[in-house]
């Protein structure tokens, strides 16, 4: 999302002096009244617009998943910058607001719908990457998010324990057939800064396994949600490490080396248990596998783009199609927010199952479409436009990087990746 509430800073002092609830009188009464394009934020315009087409979209769904990232980039920069000096308490009582104002607006066009979240790279006090376990952060808004976003659909002490140590927690709200893993990957991430914290990953890897069998041992289907995937950073590996003929000397990778053995070590044996994996953080729109052996996949991650265009894709999200009652993911339909158009609104950009003409259900559709994108110029194409959402003049990918992009859906291990990008 990366919502900014400093996109007109003439507002700034009258969002500081007043309670969040009274934020959407001071949005509408401000100079900007429409959604900022590529290289801004999303401001209060493209919010309410996207939350209208979230509820529209989602009128018939159970729930609504958001994989993260509520703030803006350079948050606390920005507020001391406008604030004048840098008063922790008061940037802590403004990222608050920004929270509840944010939870309390999709509260409002989402109605009983339960979110199911996680925290994003931005999410915290003391700025990106820095979220710290058992900090301020997680206990100030454990209630909020607990009362809001997940309507109370769980036991709210073992939410509480989970979220406050780390940021992560399971729920299974009430007419789910699947338990949802929410968990923090942040802490992965090798941007993190662990403040001394260096056990939280590992703890959490921990609580993952024990969570997991768990499940299992009660024959319970798992759903997982994060925020930043594992695999590759490929914008990152292309802009650094790719030659002129498509060749790459290294790769930038998401998480850190021995959380990601350790959780692919973790998830591997609950083949049976863990059925689709949901992810953020990347902006674009894309998908990877995390096991894909002897032509099976394994464990799908889904990741959706951003609704923020400041790096250049169009603002989007995504609506499945679930096969009732049995809840087996079947499709999934795009909804973008067009700015090359004269009057762009939020409106279906593509339907998986007629673009890439399949059908069936989505994990084996996705597993058939890796080897296909490299034999179907028309499957390729198609999924090179789609990455940012339709922003053909912003879309990084061309014929000398697409090997890059293309092992990124399947190759998870740093080696692997390489390997494929330069056999290509």
């Amino acid at each position: 999302m990366h919502f900014t509430p400093f996109y007109d800073p003439e507002i700034f002092f009258d969002l500081v002096n007043t309670s969040p609830d009274h934020w959407p009188r001071i949005f509408e009464g401000a100079s900007i009244t429409e959604p900022q394009s590529w290289g801004k934020e999303t401001n209060y315009p493209l919010f309410v617009r996207m939350l209208e087409a979230a509820r529209q979209a989602s009128q018939s769904s159970p729930l609504v998943l958001f994989p993260g990232d509520i703030l803006s980039h350079k948050f606390r920069e920005t507020f001391f910058g406008l604030y004048g000096e840098e008063d922790e308490t008061a940037l802590r009582a403004f990222v608050y607001k920004t929270c509840s104002f944010f939870t309390d607006q999709v509260r409002a066009y989402l109605a009983d719908r339960p979110v199911l979240f996680v925290l994003g790279n931005n999410d915290a006090y003391a700025g990106d990457y820095k979220l710290i376990p058992g900090g301020e952060f997680l206990a100030d808004t454990a209630e909020l998010f607990y009362s809001t976003l997940l309507l109370k659909e769980t036991d709210f002490q073992t939410f509480r324990t989970s979220y406050e140590a780390g940021g992560y927690y399971a729920a299974q709200p009430s007419g789910s057939k699947v338990l949802f893993v929410c968990l923090s990957t942040v802490l992965f991430s090798v941007n993190w800064s662990s403040e001394g914290h260096e056990d939280a990953p590992m703890r959490q890897l921990d609580w993952l396994a024990t969570t997991l069998a768990h499940a299992k041992a009660q024959e319970k289907r798992v759903w997982i949600l994060m925020h930043v995937p594992p695999g590759a950073d490929v914008y990152a590996t292309v802009a650094d490490y790719m030659d002129d003929a498509g060749r790459i000397s290294d790769a930038h990778m998401m998480w850190k080396k021995d959380y990601q053995k350790r959780f692919l070590e973790i998830i591997r044996p609950y083949r049976d248990t863990i059925e689709t994996c949901f992810a953020g953080h990347t902006h674009v729109d894309e998908f990877r596998i995390m096991f894909y052996e002897d032509g099976h996949a394994s464990e799908t991650l889904l990741i959706s783009p951003a609704v923020s265009p400041q790096y250049g894709n169009n603002p989007g999200f995504k609506v499945f199609t679930l096969s009732m009652p049995e809840w087996v993911l079947q499709d999934y339909r795009s909804i973008t927010y067009p700015f090359q158009m004269p009057d762009p609104a939020f409106d279906t950009y593509y339907t998986f199952s007629s673009s890439y003409s399949v059908g069936g259900a989505l994990e084996p559709a996705l597993n058939d479409l890796v080897p296909e994108m490299v034999q179907d110029d028309t499957k390729r194409t198609a999924y090179s436009r789609f990455y940012y959402s339709g922003h053909d003049e912003g879309n990084p990918i061309n014929s000398t990087n697409w090997p890059a992009y293309w092992c990124a859906t399947h190759n998870m291990a740093k080696d692997d990746y390489i390997r494929c990008v330069n056999s290509y």
